[in-house]
Parts: C-alpha cells; sequence; structure tokens
C-alpha cells in the first residue's frame, strides 16, 4: 500500500501495537500475530471501540457467530468479527472455543428451552442472525449444543431456524419483521437496532454480503440508479440508509422515532434532509428483482 495511506482500522485489524500477520507490508506494528477463532456464548455481546465498559458500542455479535481474537488483555478481547470484518473489543467471557455451525435463527427472536417442551424453562433468548449447531430433531424442536459439547445448550422451535444457505426469498420482507423495533445505535438485534444493521440482517437472510456501517453498505452495495425506483432499492444518505417497500414508502429504523418505521418517502426526504442533507444515492443490488432476489 503506497504513500501514507492505511486500511480503514474499522475492517482491518491494526493497531500501532499489534496487527493481523495477513497485514503485514500493509501496516506498521510492533507485532504481528495470526489469532485464534472464538465463537459468542452470550445471546448479544457489544464489540466497543475501546475496552471499557463505557465504551460507544459500534455494533454487536450475536450466539454462535464467529469472532477472531489476537489479544486477550483482562476482561477484554481485542479481534474481528468472522461475520462482517468488523473490528474492536468485546468481553472475553463472552466467548468460548470455534465450532462449526450449520442453522440459523430466520425470526426476529426465539427462546432457546431446556427441555423440548414451550413450558420447560428459557435457558435463554437470542435474535435473528444467531448461529446455532443443530444436532437433532424432536417434534417441534431442534436440539443445539455449543460445539458438540455434553452439555447441551438446550432446544428451539424448528420453524424459528432453517439451515445455513436456505436464504430467503423477499429481504424487504424479512426487513418488515422489525416494524416498531426500539432503535439503538449500534444495536443489531430484534431488542434494539440501528438503520444500516436493519439492511444488513435482511439481506444476509437473504443470502447476499452486507457490510456492517452505512458509508461501507453504499460504497460496497449494487448500482446507482436515478428514476424507476421500486421496492427493494435502498436509499443512502449521510450517515443514514432506508429501504423502499414501494416507490412511495420507506422502511428504515431512524432516532427521530426511535424505532423501526413504515412512512411516506417524500415526507422521510424532508425531514431527514435537515439533518442529514440531501440523498447521496439510491441503489439497486445487481441482479436483484422487486423482491429482493
Amino acid at each position: 500500500m503506497g504513500g501514507d495511506s492505511k486500511p480503514d482500522p474499522r475492517l482491518s485489524p491494526w493497531r500501532d501495537d499489534l496487527a493481523a500477520s495477513h497485514l503485514r507490508g500493509e501496516v506498521k506494528a510492533s507485532k504481528y500475530v495470526d489469532g485464534e477463532p472464538y465463537c459468542v456464548s452470550a445471546p448479544v455481546t457489544a464489540l466497543r471501540r475501546s475496552p471499557a465498559d463505557a465504551a460507544m458500542m459500534d455494533t454487536q455479535l450475536l450466539f454462535g457467530e464467529g469472532f477472531r481474537v489476537y489479544e486477550k488483555r483482562g476482561n477484554w478481547a481485542w479481534g474481528q468479527s468472522l461475520i462482517d470484518d468488523y473490528v474492536g473489543y468485546v468481553l472475553s467471557g463472552d466467548l468460548q472455543p470455534y465450532y462449526e455451525t450449520n442453522h440459523i435463527v430466520r425470526v426476529p427472536r426465539s427462546f432457546v428451552y431446556r427441555e423440548p417442551d414451550i413450558k420447560s424453562r428459557p435457558v435463554m433468548a437470542i435474535s435473528m442472525g444467531a448461529r446455532l449447531n443443530v444436532t437433532k430433531h424432536e417434534g417441534r424442536f431442534s436440539h443445539i449444543e455449543d460445539g458438540g459439547q455434553d452439555e447441551a445448550t438446550g432446544w428451539i422451535i424448528s420453524a424459528h431456524i432453517s439451515a445455513e444457505g436456505d436464504y430467503a426469498d423477499d429481504y424487504v420482507a424479512v426487513a418488515e419483521m422489525f416494524l416498531h423495533a426500539p432503535y439503538l445505535w449500534g444495536g443489531r438485534e430484534s431488542l434494539g437496532l440501528d438503520c444500516s444493521a436493519l439492511v444488513q440482517l435482511s439481506l444476509m437472510q437473504a443470502g447476499y454480503a452486507c457490510q456492517r456501517d452505512t458509508y461501507m453498505q453504499e460504497a460496497t452495495l449494487g448500482q446507482e440508479i436515478k428514476k424507476d425506483f421500486q421496492r427493494g432499492d435502498l436509499v443512502f444518505w449521510k450517515g443514514h440508509v432506508g429501504i423502499l417497500q414501494s416507490p412511495h414508502q420507506l422502511l428504515h429504523a431512524n432516532a427521530s422515532f426511535m424505532q423501526t418505521v413504515s412512512e411516506d418517502f417524500e415526507s422521510a426526504c424532508q425531514r431527514i434532509e435537515k439533518t442529514d442533507g440531501p440523498i447521496t444515492s439510491i441503489r439497486r443490488l445487481s441482479g436483484s428483482s422487486a423482491i429482493g432476489v
């Protein structure tokens, strides 16, 4: 990499004192390491900008998602998400050794039960995008384990999950499941999410690779269009993104309403322009149809 330019630190694991081995020759660091893969063992964990409870939460990692750790210090692990490459700090106690997963949660939220019985005590609740190691099925339930260990994590309703690679047909319909979900900066689950997380979760459910932040999505998703807008087109402002449900209706998680709302596109544009400026682009995913695939 020529000159003084360096890779985006939100997507490339490097600091002056430590960097990933694959960045050797691109950045200068006192030490380079390969890192070790882990999986998230908590229902959700915050990925923070610095190793402190009060530090800004840039995003969240969901149960079963992978995280490559380059450094552990105190209660914190510094590394990179294996889902979207985001770099930051997570609590070490929310990680466990890496294991392969084979299913994904496909509904906004679902309970994991101790027994295959809806009246048994829930172990935890996990959100759309959580990754699971399913080992067997019994009636309405699927049995999940943490890396195939002896002690089972529990049981989940089979209708709430599907095999990895079994994608949704309509990412707009997926996004619509989050209508009225609370807005949370950095949030990435049904209890709270932000605008770019709504886009990322929905597109990933439909099989699209999608980065985390708005500026990353605008730079990498689809092709810019100028007219004849349709369902599934992505609308970008500086620091904000929404999904068109139709040429005249916008779905987006936003801080004005502090929730995910569906509103008149023109009215939304007028309001957003006062805070974030005008639309910067409207983009259509390559090869997409009006319903998203």
